[in-house]
């Protein structure tokens, strides 16, 4: 019973924290660390000790993985960008990353990941913004793709 009630605080803490990086991305181009480092240690925790659709090693994978092709798809950005004054990925997009890998694993990170980059190419289009929050765009695929992991798989 009390096991339960831990998962179900894991869960909403996450929710919450998810919640804050968005509307906080959205408003401030900014995802900050206090509910990124929470959210990450909550996938941790739920993939170590609860039945999770992903395991404690591809959790460790994925969020490795997730980790460094951040950095390098923000290397190859800001290497090829012509306006270096903004980075066009943050730092706080790369620890999602790493977030999101932990909470996923890897196949479910690689379809997050595609997931958002069509969502987000889609608000691009409609809005004509150069700018876009990938924190919405990467945490809603996150969400289908975990949805997707846990029925369809």
């Amino acid at each position: 019973m009390i096991s339960y009630i831990f998962f179900c605080l894991l869960l909403i803490g996450g929710a919450f924290c998810a919640y804050r990086m968005s509307t906080s991305d959205l408003k401030h181009r900014l995802i900050p660390d206090i509910y990124l480092f929470p959210f990450m240690f909550a996938g941790l925790l739920l993939t170590s000790f609860f039945p999770w659709p992903v395991t404690i090693a591809d959790s460790v994978i994925g969020g490795s993985t997730g980790y460094c092709l951040g950095l390098i798809i923000g290397y190859i950005f800001e290497h090829y960008q012509k306006n270096k004054k903004t980075p066009p990925i943050g730092m706080g997009d790369i620890k999602l990353l790493g977030a999101g890998g932990i909470w996923l694993g890897t196949f479910g990170l690689a379809v997050a990941m595609a997931l958002s980059c069509i969502f987000s190419l889609m608000w691009s289009y409609k809005n004509h913004e150069k700018y876009v929050p990938f924190a919405p765009f990467f945490l809603m695929g996150g969400f289908l793709s975990l949805i997707m992991i846990q029925f369809l798989i």
